[in-house]
């Protein structure tokens, strides 16, 4: 009789057939991640091989195999001369492109037409050289290309450089590749190295004497045309009604004229400016008309801001950010008229008026391509009280003024208008 060994709490079940063993499942491992590894190093290799080396990589086998099997010399040669010339040109990728890169603009905010001055350093710290390269740095949608020689250990060199601008825009600067192939073109290595850097191409601006409209500014604010019986600006005497604040009692005047005489003041509002620039293409005859219309209320904003006011600038878009000047400058250089929100000049109006019911000065910029019964429509959603302005970008037009509402409209034809036109509004 045969007894089966016991099983005992040490030894457990047995182990299944279909079961893998612990080596084996690490082989299979080992093996994917052999895999996997190889993949990737296949992939960054393939990343160096530019379209023309592809083509002679591929030719090389073709013209063994031809040669070899029809036994045709001329094929066997060609063979020959085109996996040397590619194995020469692997060699020119040999090596370290491992420089320590600074890139520094003189200045990250320039207005359009100045030009942005920058220094690119490149150092060689390792203990070996380092091969001639080419050093690419981008700048907004074109680049410059940079040849650099063969640094010693310790080597560094300076390139300057210099971005004309004739666009307001905001340009990614970087970031900085060092470019390394053969003279034949069939492999490159790019890297990348240090972080872009945001070039700011404000608009050109105007600056102009007294404050933004011409208002008389108090420690509360702004002097409106409304009359309150209770404020800080003195503006006239006038007779008692049933409820004033008897504090406000002129006694000397009624003392001579025997009758109640009560101070009357101008309102005052808080000193808020805002700004409606539309960006709206089908409202601007041309590209350059919008851009007099950026340089309008930026002209316009800045003076606000130096006057201390608080300012609102808003577009179809939304809101723009002007804590600052910088801020404001920032936000107008990113500007883009191509794809507004939704809205003409009339629902900008009316943004504004629904954001700001309370301003003080509210103004309207706009292009040449908007009507007088746009513009009157627009002047009537404006907020009540507040004083009124419309500027018109009317690119090569001749400055002129006229009043639609309550409304001052000026139109101008070049930046250099804009003073003038304001002095004569004021005036």
């Amino acid at each position: 009789m045969t007894t089966a060994p016991p099983e005992t709490a040490a030894t457990g079940p047995a182990p299944l057939d279909d079961a893998p063993a612990p080596e084996q499942a690490s082989w299979r491992e080992v093996a994917l991640y052999a895999l996997a590894r190889g993949g990737a190093s296949l992939r960054t290799a393939a990343k160096v091989v530019r379209p023309l080396g592809w083509i002679l990589i591929g030719i090389a086998p073709v013209l063994w195999i031809v040669g070899l099997v029809m036994g045709w010399r001329e094929i066997t040669v060609a063979a020959v001369v085109v996996t040397v010339v590619v194995l020469l040109c692997l060699l020119f990728m040999i090596g370290r492109t491992t420089y320590d890169v600074e890139l520094d603009l003189t200045r990250t905010r320039v207005v359009v037409g100045e030009r942005a001055i920058g220094a690119l350093t490149l150092s060689n710290s390792g203990s070996r050289a380092i091969l001639p390269s080419r050093v690419v740095l981008p700048v907004g949608a074109g680049r410059g290309v940079f040849g650099i020689k063969h640094l010693a250990p310790g080597e560094q060199v300076e390139e300057l450089f210099a971005i004309p601008t004739t666009r307001r825009s905001v340009l990614p600067v970087g970031p900085v590749s060092i470019v390394r192939g053969d003279p034949l073109g069939l492999f490159e290595r790019v890297d990348s190295r240090d972080e872009p850097v945001e070039l700011f191409v404000h608009p050109k601006t105007v600056r102009f004497e007294g404050q933004s409209l011409g208002f008389v500014r108090d420690l509360e604010g702004m002097t409106s045309r409304d009359l309150a019986r209770d404020d800080i600006a003195f503006h006239a005497l006038s007779e008692y009604q049933p409820g004033d604040d008897l504090r406000h009692v002129h006694w000397r005047s009624s003392a001579r004229t025997g009758v109640l005489m009560m101070r009357t003041y101008e309102q005052t509002r808080r000193s808020h400016y805002v700004i409606g620039l539309s960006t709206l293409p089908g409202e601007y005859a041309d590209p350059d008309e919008f851009e007099l219309a950026v340089s309008a209320a930026g002209s316009l904003g800045l003076r606000a801001l130096r006057d201390a006011y608080r300012v609102d600038v808003r577009t179809q878009s939304g809101k723009l950010r002007t804590e600052t000047q910088k801020h404001l400058l920032d936000a107008l250089s990113g500007l883009d008229s191509s794809k507004p929100r939704e809205g003409a000049t009339a629902a900008l109006a009316g943004a504004v008026s629904a954001n700001a019911p309370s301003a003080a000065v509210a103004v309207l910029v706009c292009g040449s391509r908007v009507s007088a019964t746009e513009l009157q429509s627009a002047v009537s959603r404006l907020p009540v009280g507040a004083r009124a302005l419309v500027v018109v970008a009317a690119l090569g037009q001749d400055a002129a003024r006229r009043r639609i509402g309550e409304a001052d409209v000026i139109t101008i034809g070049a930046l250099d208008h804009l003073p003038p036109s304001l002095r004569r509004v004021l005036g």
